[in-house]
C-alpha cells in the first residue's frame, strides 16, 4: 500500500468521526431521543427532558466531553460497579503503554526505519506516491548496526508494559478488596449452590439438604432452597440441586473449599452468584451432560474458526489489487481509477472484515450459555476469552499467514521456525492493520457513541425496538463483545511497535477516543445487571503477556532475517522474563480474584456482628434464590436461627 491510500483510508474515517460525533452532539439534545441516547437516566428517573425550544439544540456542543472527562473512579465505581472500573482501567494502561510507546516509535524508531536505505536519496515531494513499508524495519539494510536501536527498545517497551501491567494488577487486586469491605451484606457471600444430592428412597431432597447441613455444618447452616422444574405430568418437582445460606460469609466459605461427600460426585458446592446473576437452565445438570455440552462447544468453537477462514481469505483478496483484476477481470478499468483503487484496497478490506466479526460475539455468546455455568456473568467472562483468542486468531493470524488452515497448524507445529516465519509475514500486513484501526477502532468507537441502529429503530416506532410502555428495557454493557476488541488494537500496536512504528498514533488515538466515549456511555447508556467484581482483569493480564511473548518471539526472527545474529541471541531471555513475571503475578494476585482470604471474610463477618440490619437481611436471604418462574419454597432449619451469632466461638 502506497501512503496516498493510507491517506484517504485516513481521510474517510476522519470524516465518519466527526460525523458521528456532530450527530451525537445534536441529537442528544432532542427530547425525542432521551431514550437512545440516555437509556439508563430515563430508567433511574434522572432525565430532564425540555418542553420548550432552544435554538442551543440544534448547535453541536462539546459539553459531553468535559462532563466524561471529569468523572471520577469513585463515581463511576458507585454508577457503574468494578467491572467499569476494570474496563476503563484498560484504556488508561493502553494511554501510558502508547505515549511511552508513540516516543520511542515516532521520534526514533521512524526515521531510523525511514533513512535505512537512501541515506542520500530523500525525496519528500514523492513520499504519497511511496510505499508504507518504507517506514518499516524492512527497509533497515540487513547487517545494519542500527538494528540495537530496535533491539533496545525491545527491551525498553518490555519493562514498560512488564511495570505498568504489575502496578494495575496490584491497583485493581486492591480496588477488588476495598470494594468487599466497603459493601453491605450481599447474598451471594453467604450463599452457596450445591449440586449432586444423592437420590434416597423415603426421602425428598429438601429433606436430605436439611440433615446433611444441619449435620455437618450445625453452627452456620441457616436455610436451603431447593431447585425445581416444571414437568407436564407432575408439575413442579424437585432436582438434585439447592441453594444453601449460611449465618456467616465464612461458613459458606468453608462449605464451597472443602470436599463435602467421601465421593467426589456427590453434595458439590460452588460458590453461589448473584440473585439476579443466576442462569437456571444448568443449575440441575449432571457432570456427564456438563463435561459433554463443554465437549461440543469446544467443538464447535474449532469449526468456527476454520469456517471464519473463507471471509478472511476472501478479505486478502481485496487487499491485493492484482488478484482481484485476474478475479474479477470486468473491474479492471473500474479498479484503474486511482482513488477507486485506494478505497478498495485501503479501507474496504477492513470494513468487510469487521461486518463478518460481529457476529461473531454473538455466537460466541450463546456456546457459553451451553457449557453449563450457572451464572451470566460467568457466561460473559467465557464469551470473552472465546471472543478474544478467535479474533487473535482470524483477524490476525489468519490474515498475517494466510493459506490454508493446515499450513498455518504446520507452522506452530514446526517450533524451531516460528520467529523467522512471523518476522516474514507480520511486516508484510503492516499496512492492511493500520487502516484495520481506523475502521474498526476510530470508526466503531465514533458509531458507539452516535448508536444509529438503537435510533433508526426508535424512528420507525417499535418495528425494531420496543414500544413506548411503562417497560423499558436499558441495556447492560457487553463486556463480551468490547473487551476482546479493546484488547487487540493493543495487541496490534505492541507487535508492530518494532516493525512498522507508523502504526502507534493511530492506536494511540483510538485509546483516547474509546476513553471519553465509553465514560460517557456507562454513565448514560449501560445500567449493570451483575457484576464479577473485577473478574475481567486476569484475562486482560494473560491477553497482554501473550502479545508481549508474540512481539519479542518476531523481534528474534526478524533480528536472525536481518543478519544480526548476536541481537537475536540477546532477545532470547526476553520471553523466559515476561514468563517468570507473569508467573510471579499470577502468586501474587490472581488468588484474590478467585476467593477472599480467611482474613477478610472473618473480618468482615465480625462487622456485621454488630449490625442491627443484619435480622432483616437473613430473613430476606431465606428466599433470596426463589426461581423467579417457579417460586420454589424456602426451607429454615428453625425459626430463630437467623438471630443467633454469625461467629461461632472456634471462629471469633
Amino acid at each position: 500500500m502506497i501512503v496516498s491510500a493510507l491517506l484517504t483510508s485516513l481521510g474517510i474515517n476522519f470524516g465518519l468521526c466527526i460525523l458521528y460525533f456532530t450527530l451525537y452532539s445534536i441529537l442528544r439534545k432532542q427530547p425525542g431521543n432521551i431514550e437512545v441516547y440516555a437509556p439508563r437516566l430515563v430508567a433511574e428517573g434522572k432525565s430532564r427532558q425540555e418542553s420548550h425550544f432552544d435554538l442551543e439544540r440544534l448547535l453541536p456542543s462539546t459539553g459531553w466531553v468535559r462532563t466524561a472527562w471529569q468523572l471520577s473512579e469513585e463515581e463511576l465505581l458507585s454508577a457503574s460497579g468494578l467491572d467499569a472500573v476494570v474496563y476503563m482501567r484498560i484504556f488508561i494502561f493502553s494511554l501510558r503503554v502508547f505515549s511511552v510507546a508513540g516516543i520511542i516509535g515516532i521520534c526514533i524508531l521512524l526515521p531510523v526505519n525511514y533513512l535505512g536505505n537512501e541515506l542520500n536519496d530523500i525525496d519528500f515531494s514523492e513520499l504519497p506516491n511511496k510505499s508504507v513499508d518504507l517506514f518499516s524495519i524492512s527497509n533497515v539494510k540487513d547487517g545494519s548496526k542500527w538494528l540495537w536501536v530496535h533491539f533496545c527498545s525491545a527491551y525498553l517497551i518490555t519493562g514498560v508494559v512488564c511495570f505498568l501491567l504489575y502496578y494495575e494488577y496490584n491497583y485493581i487486586s486492591s480496588k477488588r478488596l476495598a470494594s468487599f469491605y466497603a459493601s453491605r451484606p450481599q447474598s451471594h457471600d453467604f450463599s452457596v449452590l450445591v449440586r449432586g444430592i444423592p437420590v434416597t428412597s423415603g426421602s425428598s431432597f429438601s429433606n436430605q439438604v436439611e440433615s446433611f447441613f444441619t449435620e455437618y455444618h450445625s453452627s452456620t447452616y441457616l436455610s436451603h432452597s431447593v431447585v425445581r422444574r416444571t414437568s407436564k405430568l407432575q408439575g413442579l418437582i424437585e432436582v438434585p440441586a439447592a441453594f444453601v445460606s449460611f449465618k456467616s460469609r465464612y461458613g459458606a466459605a468453608i462449605a464451597v473449599h472443602i470436599q463435602q461427600a467421601i465421593n467426589p460426585m456427590q453434595w458439590i458446592t460452588e460458590q453461589a452468584p448473584e440473585p439476579n446473576d443466576v442462569y437456571w437452565p444448568f443449575l440441575s445438570s449432571t457432570f456427564l451432560r456438563i463435561w459433554i455440552s463443554k465437549l461440543l462447544v469446544i467443538v464447535a468453537s474449532i469449526f468456527l474458526t476454520v469456517i471464519f477462514l473463507i471471509p478472511v481469505v476472501f478479505v486478502q483478496g481485496l487487499a491485493n489489487l492484482d488478484q482481484l483484476e485476474i478475479l474479477l477481470p470486468f473491474l479492471k478499468r473500474v479498479l484503474s481509477i486511482t482513488f477507486v483503487s485506494q478505497v478498495v484496497t485501503g479501507y474496504l478490506p477492513s470494513l468487510i472484515l469487521q461486518m463478518f466479526l460481529s457476529f461473531v460475539s454473538p455466537i460466541m455468546k450463546l456456546f457459553s450459555s451451553m457449557q453449563g455455568y450457572i451464572s451470566h456473568s460467568q457466561i460473559e467472562r467465557s464469551a470473552s476469552s472465546k471472543v478474544l483468542w478467535f479474533t487473535i486468531w482470524n483477524v490476525f493470524f489468519a490474515n498475517v499467514l494466510s493459506g490454508s488452515v493446515i499450513s498455518q497448524l504446520k507452522l506452530f507445529l514446526d517450533l524451531k521456525n516460528i520467529p523467522s516465519r512471523l518476522a516474514a509475514a507480520v511486516p508484510a500486513q503492516a499496512s492492511f492493520f493500520i487502516t484495520y484501526v481506523l475502521s474498526s477502532g476510530w470508526t466503531s468507537v465514533a458509531s458507539e457513541i452516535a448508536r444509529a441502529i438503537p435510533l433508526i429503530c426508535e424512528l420507525i416506532g417499535g418495528c425494531c425496538s420496543k414500544s413506548r410502555s411503562d417497560e423499558f428495557d436499558v441495556p447492560s454493557f457487553p463486556y463480551h463483545k468490547e473487551i476482546p476488541r479493546t484488547l487487540l488494537f493493543g495487541l496490534l500496536g505492541i507487535t508492530y511497535f518494532l516493525l512498522a512504528p507508523l502504526i502507534i498514533p493511530f492506536v494511540l488515538a483510538y485509546y483516547a477516543l474509546g476513553y471519553i466515549v465509553y465514560r460517557n456511555q456507562l454513565l448514560n447508556v449501560y445500567l449493570p445487571k451483575f457484576e464479577t467484581g473485577g473478574k475481567f482483569w486476569p484475562i486482560v493480564h494473560n491477553s497482554t503477556i501473550f502479545t508481549l511473548i508474540l512481539m519479542q518471539t518476531i523481534a528474534i526472527g526478524i533480528f536472525g532475517l536481518k543478519k544480526l545474529p548476536l541481537a537475536s541471541s540477546l532477545t532470547l531471555p526476553l520471553p523466559v522474563l515476561t514468563l517468570l513475571f507473569n508467573e510471579y503475578c499470577r502468586k501474587c494476585f490472581l488468588p484474590i480474584f478467585h476467593a477472599y482470604s480467611a482474613e477478610s471474610l472473618i473480618k468482615k463477618d465480625r462487622e456485621d456482628h454488630s449490625d442491627p440490619a443484619m435480622g432483616e437481611f437473613f430473613d430476606k436471604l431465606v428466599n433470596a434464590y426463589s426461581d423467579p418462574c417457579m417460586r420454589p419454597l424456602s426451607y429454615s432449619d428453625n425459626a430463630d436461627r437467623h438471630i443467633s451469632p454469625l461467629l461461632g466461638p472456634a471462629q471469633v
